[in-house]
């Protein structure tokens, strides 16, 4: 037992059902269930059970979970008091995006830091899902969503129902990045029948949990591409794209310093149309550090640059 475990419960509890309470939890209703299990046979006692009002504790239940949040009170007082770790120590977490223009944002921005004063940094590529959950439940401050134009409700109805604010960075359209050996890295203007005989990368992990999978691969994972590589982590991208000249990546604009670098180029395509937004959010009540000022300062610098690469 740990305290995902004691979170878990409470979350049932407030939300009287298993299905509502994985939703919050950013977890599978099947592995909320499993945990729930878990959870009661260590303790040898059943915590809920069903009834038409929904999933309600049982007496014993009752009696666990008035422990589970005393507990949990508890860790969060105890973190509130040491997290800090004294005043002298800069403090600074974000989850973003695989976006080259964040990171070399934040890289800039450290590269600048007066070392003099101690240092705990989270900058955390992820999903959307998590940049949520981890501002929730991980004590991040800032996280940054990126998601089709067209799904805008739905990732409005989950922020505002989660009492986080948010405000759009940028709204932009994808280039595809290719190394400039690629065949079509000489052609300005691509289509998708330039691009189907050549091998796609794509990230893995992009499935909104409010809408049909077949509906998300439809848009983000069109049937015309027939080669196609998934991955994670953004450093296997950029060692596939030069050592593999055949493959491409649809990217927000790319700093030119990266594109230099690596050797790569970025094409306009008349056919992906598509808008995408990249969205800042954190806590209602959150107030801006001076450093997550500096941050979003390097930010909007970054945009501007890519963005007169991009127009």
């Amino acid at each position: 037992m740990d305290l995902n475990h004691l979170k878990y419960a409470v979350e049932v509890e407030k939300t009287k059902s298993i299905t509502k309470a994985a939703e919050n939890l950013f977890m599978g209703q099947p592995n909320l269930s499993r945990a729930i299990r878990d959870l009661e046979e260590i303790l040898g006692i059943r915590i809920f059970r069903r009834t038409s009002r929904g999933v309600v504790p049982t007496q014993q239940g009752e009696e666990f979970l008035t422990y589970a949040k005393n507990i949990l009170h508890q860790v969060d007082e105890m973190e509130a008091l040491y997290r800090p770790a004294g005043k002298d120590k800069l403090l600074f977490s974000i989850s973003v995006p695989r976006a080259s223009y964040i990171s070399y944002a934040f890289s800039k921005m450290v590269a600048e830091l007066d070392l003099s004063t101690s240092i705990e940094f989270h900058f955390k590529e992820t999903n959307n899902m998590e940049a949520i959950n981890n501002i929730l439940q991980n004590n991040y401050h800032l996280g940054i969503l990126r998601y089709q134009s067209s799904h805008e409700k739905y990732f409005t109805n989950v922020l505002r129902s989660k009492e986080l604010a948010f405000e759009t960075i940028w709204e932009f359209e994808y280039l595809a990045l290719m190394s400039e050996a690629h065949p079509l890295a000489k052609k300005k203007d691509i289509t998708y029948a330039d691009l189907s005989q050549y091998i796609e990368i794509a990230h893995e992990d992009m499935y909104v949990p409010s809408l049909p999978l077949a509906e998300v691969k439809k848009t983000e994972l069109p049937e015309w591409i027939k080669n196609r590589i998934f991955v994670i982590e953004r450093g296997s991208q950029f060692d596939l794209l030069c050592m593999a000249p055949t493959t491409y990546i649809w990217v927000s604009a790319i700093p030119a310093e990266l594109l230099r670098r690596y050797s790569l180029v970025q094409r306009k395509c008349r056919e992906a149309a598509r808008k995408y937004k990249d969205v800042l959010i954190y806590g209602k009540n959150y107030r801006f550090s001076e450093l997550d000022n500096k941050f979003l300062d390097y930010l909007e610098h970054s945009k501007t640059e890519v963005s007169r690469e991009y127009d």
